[in-house]
């Protein structure tokens, strides 16, 4: 059942359609990705050693927290208190931000210990890291800019009547802290 009678139209549920089309799309993408990451670790050049930067590790604390205080945002839309809408959503987006620097970090440190992407220092591994990580954190500037835009739409109250754009922003940036639970998971364990 839906707390808005505005997200049971016919054009909510198409762009509500739009997008997990979009979410799967994605999905098969890394899907395509990692099954590489796991043909390739054949490879007599794959790094054996390797371990993901401890960076990388909080950013999957942070972009939990993330994702906590968005539902804890949506909860508060669905309950009509607009401070608490606010405040959520700007926790939310400094988790992303966050998120963004400690990526940051972790490929500063991946560089620091002497890996790259291309050319004679890189390997394979390093390199499929690169690429994974890189395609998550585009999408997650996507993200961003979503957060931004409800934000925006949030103060200037257009979801008091219609939170159809909220409740989009909310699926896909639960689906972006999801993907980069399975990537942490995959790249941790499957070294």
């Amino acid at each position: 059942m839906s707390f808005h009678p505005s997200l049971t139209t016919p054009q909510a549920k198409a762009k509500k359609m739009m997008l997990w089309f979009a979410m799967i799309s994605m999905t098969m993408m890394f899907a395509g990705l990692t099954s590489a990451y796991v043909v390739s670790k054949a490879r007599p050049d794959w790094l054996e050693n390797f371990n993901l930067p401890a960076a990388f590790h909080f950013s999957t604390l942070v972009i939990v927290l993330s994702s906590i205080s968005f539902w804890m945002a949506f909860k508060s839309l669905k309950e009509r208190n607009a401070a608490a809408v606010t405040r959520y959503t700007v926790f939310t987006l400094l988790l992303a931000i966050a998120f963004s620097v400690s990526q940051w970090v972790g490929f500063s440190s991946v560089v620091a210990d002497g890996y790259y992407f291309t050319g004679s220092e890189s390997s394979v591994t390093t390199s499929f890291l690169y690429v994974i990580v890189i395609t998550h954190f585009a999408h997650l500037i996507g993200g961003i800019v979503v957060l931004l835009i409800v934000l925006l739409n949030h103060i200037n109250g257009r979801y008091q009547d219609k939170p159809l754009g909220f409740v989009l922003a909310h699926t896909f940036w639960h689906f972006l802290g999801f993907l980069w639970l399975y990537l942490f998971v995959f790249l941790f364990f499957l070294r």
